[in-house]
């Protein structure tokens, strides 16, 4: 784990204001850059690291205990880890679980991804909600330098804001994953970074669903003849997803039958014409409430997001495409969570409806597109 022949590897992490956190090594040794950020949930370590949400971010884990349940071969979101690094505080030492393959640490190093242990990772999480998210990067082996070198490495790597980094994760060849029983539905996936869950609770509606490439047409999706698109999450900053907005934009105009969730919602949003800002730390979690504007139902819900919406919980505006709402929000500071068309069929929230991991509440969402599809039918 941290240690060779009984003897501990240490290592850094670096933040970009300077702050220096010693631990061991985790993991893959060497260097690796990225935002550090931190995910509250206590179970789904597999599913976070493999959500491809989290490209180039190094992800700090609030739980103390992390790498319980091992690794299995069942509950990867994608083809592969996307972390940039990975910060905790007790790895476990043996995992415990029927279905595990092999240790976390195991399968961080075979992936190269560098992460570092034995943190206080509570102090780092106030630090970061202090003082923001920020660039950072973990060191260890050969890439451990001084201070000041390891700073200068830090400080000198890409920012969040401004990052395009939907095209790095969206498949290259579009796919198809098959309704379950008989096909109710064709829709047309945007890939923007999409959770493997995503797909399958479609298919358990009866949904056929085809997953296109971001870079896709208004054509591409038109030759699916689709009875609804799906705008999935992803990283990056949506200011720079002109593509995918205009895309999105030609899909209102026809009235095709929409929903976002995540960056897809973002995307939405500024279809809409609303603005979109990075937020201070993000939410980034499996436990975090949401409030229906219409209902006043509370759901407590999984998210990961560093960027937001602009608007006020409630606020009714207009749109090229005629009235919409902001249409629900987080109670513990009023972000934005979601948006709803009312003359044309979309809408979005800012939460994984999927649940990988994190909790069922928001499940019936997908009910809710199935119904605005029947409808336009």
């Amino acid at each position: 784990m941290s240690t060779a022949n009984g003897i501990r590897t240490p290592a850094a992490l670096v933040l970009e204001d300077g702050r220096v956190f010693r631990g061991s090594a985790y993991g893959a040794r060497g260097r690796s850059l990225g935002e550090a950020v931190f995910c509250t949930g206590m179970t789904g370590y597999q599913e976070t690291l493999t959500d491809p949400s989290y490209h180039r971010q190094i992800v700090v884990q609030t739980a103390p205990q992390i790498g319980n349940t091992g690794w299995n071969d069942e509950d990867d979101e994608s083809s592969r880890i996307w972390v940039s690094g990975y910060v905790v505080r007790d790895p476990a030492r043996t995992p415990s679980n029927w279905r595990s393959k092999r240790t976390l640490d195991e399968e961080l190093e075979r992936q190269g991804v560098v992460g570092i242990s034995e943190v206080d990772t509570r102090t780092l999480t106030r630090h970061l909600r202090e003082q923001g998210a920020m660039r950072s990067g973990v060191f260890s082996g050969d890439a451990l330098g001084s201070d000041e070198e390891m700073l200068a490495q830090v400080q000198a790597s890409p920012q969040m804001k401004g990052a395009d980094l939907a095209g790095e994760v969206t498949t290259k060849q579009a796919y198809v994953v098959e309704a379950q029983g008989e096909r109710k539905f064709r829709v047309a996936a945007l890939d923007l970074g999409i959770k493997s869950n995503t797909p399958r609770l479609m298919a358990a509606r009866g949904i056929e669903v085809h997953v296109l490439p971001s870079s896709s047409t208004v054509d591409d999706l038109l030759a699916v003849e689709a009875d609804g698109v799906f705008l999935s999450n992803g990283p990056g900053d949506p200011a720079t997803t002109a593509h995918a907005t205009e895309l999105t934009k030609s899909v209102l105009q026809r009235e095709i039958p929409l929903f976002g969730i995540c960056f897809g919602n973002q995307i939405l949003g500024r279809a809409l014409g609303l603005g979109t800002y990075k937020m201070r730390y993000g939410h980034r979690g499996i436990n975090i409430p949401v409030i229906d504007v219409a209902t006043k139902r509370v759901a407590i819900t999984a998210q990961n997001h560093g960027f937001a919406l602009e608007g006020e919980p409630g606020q009714r505006f207009e749109t090229p495409f005629g009235a919409a709402q902001i249409s629900h929000y987080c109670p513990n500071d009023d972000t934005v969570e979601g948006v709803r068309a009312f003359d044309v069929p979309a809408f979005s929230v800012q939460y994984h409806p999927e649940a990988a991991a994190g909790p069922h509440d928001a499940a019936p969402l997908f009910d809710e597109f199935v119904s605005l599809m029947e409808k336009a039918k």
